[in-house]
């Protein structure tokens, strides 16, 4: 899908589905690089490390963004990350299959996650490595529940119609008004 190295490009407004990389990051593929992804979707793509998303001494800024869908034989499903520091706001990771670290594999790296549902990942929501300690996730929807952080749920978001792609919530949604402005 994408490739960076050593840049740090804006990414707005885009979606980012089908692609597959033998190796690393089917959708995104970042090395020593630390973009701003804003409003994107990155559904239906494959490789053996993230699927999604692979970061490699990276530290993006990622905001609106939507991980759905995306398949690693290997590690991260969602987001693999060696080596990088992301910054999630507002991140959708949902339906995602790996190995290890359905939604997010993180090998050395500390993420922050802030107003985000990580849900039905398999084989799990996130797998720390080591190195990993001081991922901090707060204002957030975590299947399986994250006890490391303020305002933390564990309920089903009751998205309005995955099957079809709709993840925005419907009324009775729990993670309605439960983030941090």
């Amino acid at each position: 899908g994408i490739y960076c190295n050593s840049s740090n490009p804006t990414l707005k407004n885009l979606i980012i589905n089908g692609n597959t990389a033998d190796l690393w990051g089917g959708g995104v593929m970042l090395l020593d690089s630390n973009p701003t992804l804003m409003n994107l979707t990155i559904s239906d793509n494959s490789a053996d490390n993230g699927g999604a998303i692979n970061l490699n001494s990276s530290s993006p800024s990622l905001e609106n963004v939507t991980i759905i869908g995306n398949n690693a034989s290997g590690y991260g499903g969602g987001i693999s990350c060696n080596s990088g520091s992301p910054s999630l706001v507002n991140v959708t990771i949902s339906g995602n299959t790996a190995a290890s670290g359905g939604g997010m594999h993180l090998s050395g790296s500390d993420a922050t996650l802030i107003n985000s549902i990580i849900w039905e990942n398999s084989p799990e929501s996130i797998y720390l490595s080591s190195g990993s300690e001081e991922t901090l996730i707060t204002y957030s929807d975590m299947q399986g529940g994250w006890d490391d952080g303020e305002g933390n749920i564990d309920a089903n978001p009751l998205f309005t119609d995955p099957d079809n792609g709709d993840f925005t919530l419907q009324e009775a949604s729990l993670c309605i008004d439960a983030g941090t402005a």
